[in-house]
């Protein structure tokens, strides 16, 4: 009775279980979408946010004025025992102010901002890099995978052979030595799909990199979205033009000279001495009573309230050298000299880019529109001979690698493009699209 439950309760649980919804795959995860996530994610990306951070509040610092120094005192205290009666010490308080000339606060402010911008420039080249590596490990990601794919089908239409022959071999069709060579080529070539498995899964993993945390734990469950659309570039002259605008590399050299002119600017401000105002109030008690030498009575002193105004100026003897004078213009030369070269530098990059991206789509064209269907035709055409007994296994094996190697050959041409892409989008400044 018991077993008769149990029975028809595993048959209304599979039952159930049927007709429970299934669950809905996860969509493929789109380069677009892993973008973003690198955007948000990234620690390279974090750690330059808290430079920019660091660098607005040297702003603060920068504007700054000298704190005014308050001074007390209290004296003079008389010891010699010559003078009598003694003096009561007086008081004394006063406060100095230091007055910046030559606008220095307003050129500090200027330098610590041209500081916020070269740092806010210099995390677009971290951005830069890590939006490569990011597409860098996609692209590799797709391949290494749609690779596996390949190599499973070809293993399972190798294992076919090997069954097949087995049945042809007790139908006395073929020898033993026949099956033996195609089980022999099935394994050796498992060993290569379960290399390529290997390989596949570390590319997905390597995807963390980038993001900045692991790849399965961000997109659990979900796979990549590998067909990557056909991108129209704009002419050779617009992309130049946007890069000397947008490229991470061209804005730092331009944030490099601001900072470098505000520098300077700044060492030329401190070479004027500043001033020191001081006021002070000084009490005086009054004097004790007492007797003079001649026995005759003194009588005490008043008591005194004083008022004093100071300036100080420093004698300005260490500005007869212009060593930090020359040395900001130096930078600043330097920082001119700099951009020139950067700019001259990415306008070559983009057209060696530009070059390597027609290149490539040509070539996957190629692939695509020949090289494929051909080498998969010859490989039906061998797959049929072989059955009908007019081909060899030989012949048969060498189409079915010649076949992959053109499938892999494909994948890497298709790989190659996505980074010629890439590269000639982050050449001229602009965010990638795959």
């Amino acid at each position: 009775m018991n077993k008769t439950l149990a029975i028809t309760a595993l048959l209304l649980g599979n039952a159930a279980a049927a007709q429970a919804p299934a669950t809905p795959a996860a969509p493929p995860l789109t380069f677009l979408q892993y973008l973003d996530a690198v955007d948000t994610y990234s620690l390279a990306l974090a750690a330059q946010r808290e430079s920019i951070a660091a660098a607005r509040a040297g702003v603060s610092i920068a504007g700054v004025r000298p704190d005014p120094v308050l001074t007390m005192g209290m004296g003079p205290k008389e010891f010699s025992s010559e003078v009598r009666p003694k003096p009561r010490p007086g008081k004394t308080i006063g406060v100095e102010w230091t007055i910046e000339t030559a606008g220095k606060r307003g050129k500090r402010v200027q330098a610590a901002e041209s500081d916020v911008r070269l740092a806010e420039a210099s995390a677009e080249g971290v951005r830069h890099q890590a939006y490569a590596d990011a597409a860098a490990g996609f692209a590799e990601a797709c391949r290494a995978r749609d690779a596996l794919v390949r190599q499973e089908a070809s293993l399972q239409a190798l294992s076919d052979v090997v069954k097949a022959n087995e049945t042809r071999l007790r139908a006395g069709d073929v020898g033993g030595l026949e099956l033996l060579q195609s089980r022999t080529e099935r394994n050796q070539f498992e060993a290569n799909v379960v290399r390529a498995r290997a390989h596949a899964d570390a590319m997905r993993i390597n995807l963390a990199l980038p993001l900045g945390r692991p790849f399965d734990a961000q997109f659990r469950g979900r796979g990549l979205q590998c067909g990557f659309s056909a991108y129209q570039p704009a002419g050779l002259a617009t992309l130049v033009e946007t890069a000397m605008l947008e490229r991470d590399d061209v804005r730092i050299a331009l944030a490099s000279l601001e900072s470098a002119r505000a520098s300077a600017e700044l060492q030329r401000a401190n070479r004027y001495v500043d001033p020191v105002v001081g006021v002070s109030y000084g009490y005086l008690p009054r004097g004790r009573d007492g007797f003079g030498a001649d026995g005759q009575p003194v009588d005490a002193s008043p008591r005194s309230n004083t008022v004093s105004l100071s300036l100080s100026i420093p004698l300005p003897f260490s500005r007869l050298q212009r060593g930090e004078l020359n040395q900001a213009e130096a930078l600043v030369t330097k920082a001119m000299l700099d951009l020139q070269d950067t700019r001259l530098r990415a306008a070559a990059e983009i057209q060696a880019a530009h070059l390597r991206f027609m290149a490539a789509r040509d070539n996957l064209a190629r692939y695509r529109d020949s090289v494929l269907a051909d080498s998969q035709r010859v490989l039906e055409g061998i797959r049929l001979s072989y059955r009908s007994g007019a081909a060899s296994l030989l012949e048969l094996l060498a189409a079915q690698k010649s076949a992959d190697d053109a499938y892999l050959d494909y994948l890497q041409a298709r790989a190659d493009l996505a980074a010629a892409t890439v590269e000639l989008q982050l050449s001229a400044g602009l965010r990638p699209v795959l």
